[in-house]
């Protein structure tokens, strides 16, 4: 299979995953880029960011259009990310390729786990908001997108549910917001590395990533979001445990 037919159906996996969920493409990307694309794992971390920013706003635009976005909480939420996510992604380029894939493995297992437990209860618009918790996990974000070229919003999400009280729907839309600040952020340190990038790759997948994105928010409305959750899951987990394994022999 020719590296342009892998590299359009990664990308539809990616967008999909994107749009119905409002994260978790970039933990995607990253491993497709390495393993069947043949990206360092240097090189995918920088192209997964490229991707994820272009599908990102393209999913962000389609919540939007729904009235599915808090502009100013998802704003001040991914202020408190963006200067985490510069520092880390410039660390990134001087840590071991071997433990970029572990740290990005087990990220994905953590990913998978909160994927798979049962909802909290946490009522949208009850309690309040808590600045201190929510600066914490907008931080935490960030530094996870420079680090590993992960967008965050698989985690974000969560976080939006739980920290600030949203509902699904909201926590989904506004988490792309969320994901294409803290992924900006992050390639502004990495624009060197830009240059020698395979383009001719990475312009298919992110193409076919954005047309993903606006079946995947069509998906996220006909399919229940514990559903889609739980399958993306147990793939997190595979792909986890294939790259665990890869690293340690």
């Amino acid at each position: 299979m020719t590296a342009l037919i892998l590299a359009v159906i990664a990308g539809a996996v990616v967008g999909l995953t994107l749009g119905a969920l409002g994260g978790g493409g970039s933990v995607l990307a990253v491993p497709a880029l390495i393993y069947l694309l043949g990206f360092t794992p240097a090189a995918a971390t920088t192209t997964g960011l490229i991707i994820v920013v272009f599908t990102s706003l393209t999913a962000l635009y389609a919540h939007a259009r729904a009235g599915q976005v808090r502009w100013k909480a998802g704003a001040a939420f991914a202020a408190a990310g963006i200067l985490p996510a510069a520092a880390a992604g410039a660390a990134a380029t001087h840590l071991p390729q071997a433990v970029l894939t572990i740290a990005f493995a087990a990220t994905a297992v953590l990913s998978a786990i909160s994927m798979l437990r049962p909802a909290g209860t946490t009522r949208p618009g009850s309690g309040g908001v808590q600045p201190g918790k929510a600066a914490g996990a907008g931080a935490g974000l960030g530094t996870l997108t420079g680090l590993l070229g992960v967008g965050g919003g698989f985690l974000a999400v969560p976080a939006l549910v739980t920290v600030l009280a949203f509902e699904m729907e909201a926590a989904v839309g506004t988490s792309l917001l969320v994901t294409t600040a803290n992924s900006l952020a992050s390639l502004a340190t990495r624009s060197g590395a830009a240059t020698s990038l395979d383009w001719a790759s990475i312009g298919p997948f992110a193409g076919t990533a954005m047309l993903g994105a606006w079946d995947g928010k069509r998906m996220a409305a006909k399919v229940s979001g514990p559903r889609l959750q739980r399958i993306f899951a147990v793939v997190l987990l595979a792909v986890a445990a294939f790259m665990l394994a890869d690293a340690v022999t």
